[in-house]
């Protein structure tokens, strides 16, 4: 029986957002109002999408972006999180929902030497096309209402439990570290035994907060962290009950 640690990526396992971060490699590190302006609410991968071909167009190339991605810090205590996460692999399984992409996630997990941690990562799956652009696309389709049109976490922890499940792997206790807005939907799947682990002073943080004042809170139990070192110590509680 193992327990299931769920990871987003962007400001929780790296304490930045990739996406915003590769700015940094693009003339005077910044984007052109006219296409900083062509967002639209939902379509995030879209946007990032024009992002890349842009940089690919100014004429930065993969191994400058590579070099800006790992300039990146890693969240407070992540590193020695994951060494905790990696002795006690017999204990846990540990995958990454993000809605960056797999280049990104790739490259930081490589060059950390953190791949062996992770079990599966589901990301936006991105590639150098023929001209060295980067490109990316959505994860999949969904009919969810709360997320972007990209990526629903839920659906993919769901569809993730319920596989698991089919190969005989029943987890005893679900737990989801993460940030984001987007992190809420998935911790609305958990259950009376899991437990969200909402960065402190972040938007899942303030929404389960709110949530909570309102007389809705989520199912599972929440605990607050700063540091990966505080992660820790809850699951070495975890694991000796």
């Amino acid at each position: 029986m193992k327990i299931l640690l769920v990871f987003d990526f962007d400001n929780t396992i790296i304490d930045d957002n990739s996406d915003t971060w590769i700015v940094q490699c693009a003339p005077d590190q910044k984007l052109p109002i006219e296409l900083q302006d062509s967002y639209q609410k939902g379509f995030w991968t879209e946007f990032m999408g024009r992002v890349f071909k842009y940089l690919g167009n100014e004429g930065v190339g993969e191994d400058e972006m590579k070099r800006t991605m790992l300039s990146m810090p890693f969240t407070p205590g992540v590193v020695e999180l994951f060494n905790f996460i990696r002795e006690n692999k017999d204990k846990f399984d540990c995958i990454i929902i993000s809605d960056s992409n797999s280049v990104f996630i790739d490259w930081i997990l490589e060059a950390a030497d953190f791949h062996d941690v992770f079990d599966n990562v589901f990301t936006n799956p991105a590639a150098f096309d023929s001209n060295g652009h980067l490109t990316v696309e959505n994860y999949h389709a969904h009919s969810c209402d709360r997320c972007p049109k990209n990526l629903c976490k839920n659906v993919v922890l769901v569809e993730f439990v319920d596989k698991q499940l089919k190969q005989g792997v029943n987890y005893t206790q679900i737990v989801y570290v993460g940030d984001g807005g987007n992190d809420l939907c998935p911790v609305t799947f958990l259950k009376k035994d899991d437990i969200a682990m909402p960065r402190k002073g972040y938007t899942l943080h303030k929404t389960l907060s709110k949530m909570s004042q309102n007389l809705q809170p989520v199912e599972s139990s929440v605990v607050i962290w700063s540091s990966g070192v505080e992660i820790i110590s809850h699951l070495q509680s975890l694991i000796k009950e």
